[in-house]
């Protein structure tokens, strides 16, 4: 599994979202800008990221993910 279709899989499956995806093989880091998911409480949030990607994680494509959600402005001041 490569970090591009990670990327392009959760921003064509959830709207308003744009992934960084870092890692290779089968360990991902994400950070995941959104607005609408950065409100949630991070159980929901995580619940939303992991129901698009529960196929790969069952299958094993994907082992590990770590996530960090933003905000849009949060993301773009975040240096």
């Amino acid at each position: 599994m490569q970090p591009k279709e990670v990327k392009q899989f959760l921003e064509s499956q959830i709207p308003n979202i744009k992934v960084e995806v870092e890692g290779e093989g089968c360990n991902f880091q994400l950070n995941i800008i959104s607005d609408e998911l950065a409100i949630l409480s991070p159980v929901k949030r995580q619940q939303q990221i992991y129901s698009h990607l529960k196929p790969w994680i069952e299958n094993g494509s994907i082992h590990a993910i770590t996530m960090k959600f933003f905000k849009y402005n949060d993301w773009v001041n975040r240096k």
